[in-house]
Formats: structure tokens, C-alpha cells, sequence
């Protein structure tokens, strides 16, 4: 059909640019009969991929829809640094998906971030133990969180440190060192 189309409005514009009408033909000849009854094969740039048999997730779960609302924390470091590393699709804002607060939703990707802009480092051997211990399970919560609505999951963290220290408890988390400082 949009071969039959095009033809049509070649032969329109050659007779536009030579001030006649377009050309009429009484009867086609078998050979031009044939080749207009002709289905054209597609081009394989007119024709959409086929679409998802199954719902998209934010479809079927409504509170997987992202929604910013403002930063939690009154910590300026942690938040800069959660609305510039990722980049953070809404700047200034935390984004609340599938009942949680995450830090950023990543521009341009499906991805959730939680930013840690703890002074690791600096702890005692006690005190990182508990920390890692209490960001295990808030990170594991919040990568199933993200997963069932979709998305992928990624922890920021300050230093190579924390970041060690959380693969050594589960490798199978994302980790980021960010830098940021407080």
C-alpha cells in the first residue's frame, strides 16, 4: 500500500514540475496489472516491534509509579551529592516508588540509588560492623522493593571501604563509590 502511495505521488509532482496533469493510463497491460495487485514486502523500517504480551509493571502496580517528594534529610552533602552522582532525575527531591523513599531515580535509566555519605573510614571496628549489619537489610529490602516494580538497584557509597565491607556481608549488591564528602 505505501509503495502504491509513493508511486502516486511521484507521478503527482512530475506532472506539478512540468505544468501538466498527472499522466491516466485506460487499461493497465497484464505485466502492469500483475505488479499492481502485487503486495509489497515490507522494508523492515515501516514495521514496530511487537508489543509486550504481558502488562508493564507500573501498569499493574500503581505504587510503582515514581513520585518525587522532597529530600527527607535536612543533610545538605548527602543531598547534593544524591541529586549530581547518579544524576538524579529530580533534583531536590527523593523519589517514592513501590511505598519507599529512595535517594534518585538515575536519568535517562530504570534505576534506583541510595546514597550513603557516612565517614566510614573513620569508625571503629565496632561501629562499622553494626552499620554494615543495619545497611544490609535496609539494601536488600530495597533492591526487592525496586525489582518488583521494575527497576534496577544501586547503592552510593563515600569510600572504598564501606564499599568493601558491604561485598564481603553480599556480593550480589551494586556498589558505587561516589566520593562525596559531608
Amino acid at each position: 500500500m505505501a509503495v502504491a502511495i509513493k508511486e502516486e505521488l511521484d507521478a503527482y509532482r512530475r506532472a506539478s514540475r512540468e505544468g501538466a496533469q498527472p499522466e491516466t493510463q485506460t487499461r493497465p497491460s497484464h505485466e502492469q496489472e500483475r505488479l499492481t495487485h502485487r503486495k509489497p514486502e515490507p522494508a523492515g523500517q515501516d514495521w514496530f516491534p511487537p508489543a509486550p504480551t504481558d502488562p508493564l509493571d507500573r501498569e499493574r502496580h500503581p505504587e510503582c509509579r515514581p513520585v518525587p517528594v522532597p529530600h527527607a534529610g535536612e543533610d545538605a552533602p548527602h543531598n547534593e551529592c544524591a541529586d549530581t552522582f547518579p544524576p538524579n532525575r529530580y533534583p531536590g527531591n527523593d523519589v517514592l516508588v513501590g511505598g519507599k523513599r529512595f535517594d534518585a531515580l538515575q536519568v535517562g535509566a530504570r534505576v534506583l540509588w541510595e546514597i550513603k555519605t557516612h565517614q566510614f573510614d573513620t569508625y571503629s571496628d565496632f561501629l562499622r560492623d553494626r552499620v554494615v549489619e543495619d545497611q544490609l537489610e535496609e539494601f536488600q529490602e530495597d533492591r526487592d522493593i525496586a525489582a518488583a516494580c521494575g527497576y534496577s538497584f544501586v547503592v552510593g557509597v563515600s569510600s572504598a571501604a564501606h564499599k568493601d565491607a558491604l561485598l564481603r556481608q553480599d556480593s550480589s549488591l551494586r556498589i558505587v563509590v561516589t566520593g562525596c564528602k559531608r
